[in-house]
């Protein structure tokens, strides 16, 4: 079942607790079911090696240890793709040419990945991000709602 302990602790977590969180947080050691690609904690396998920023109820950085583990990854992969085959929308397929460059060796990395839209909408004390977001072709015109705006141009 794709909704072991660590997905339930990770979804109530998402529902529940970050969009209370107001002060600068780091949040760190995650469920291993949700990042397939991050690396085992040093000392409990049941989670993995990342963290996120969250300000004002946002997630604003997301970083792990990559996993470069050529058998680990490719036993998360094949966890992930019985998760997708189980209907989750959300699990991702087995990546056999990753699995291939892992093979050949790969360092110890890791990597941050930043939302400068939402670091905006902080600085701009904004709440949508439609207001801050980069390409103003995206935004909605004239009144549009989210809804309209979705269901593509009306040209």
């Amino acid at each position: 079942d794709s909704w072991g302990p660590g997905r339930c602790t990770h979804e109530v977590y998402d529902e529940l607790v970050e969009s209370k969180v107001v002060e600068p947080t780091i949040v760190f050691d995650h469920p291993r079911e949700t990042s397939p690609l991050a690396k085992p904690h040093r000392s409990d396998t049941s989670l993995v090696e990342r963290f996120e920023v969250i300000v004002y109820g946002r997630e604003l950085a997301n970083a792990y240890s990559e996993l470069n583990d050529p058998v680990e990854q490719l036993a998360r992969f094949q966890e992930e793709a019985a998760h997708k085959a189980a209907g989750d929308p959300e699990a991702g397929d087995v990546d056999l040419d990753y699995i291939r460059a892992l093979e050949y060796g790969m360092p110890p990395a890791g990597g941050l990945g930043i939302g400068i839209d939402r670091l905006v909408m902080i600085l701009a004390a904004v709440e949508s991000i439609r207001e801050v977001i980069l390409f103003p072709t995206l935004r909605p015109e004239h009144g549009l709602t989210d809804e309209d705006f979705s269901a593509g141009p009306t040209v």
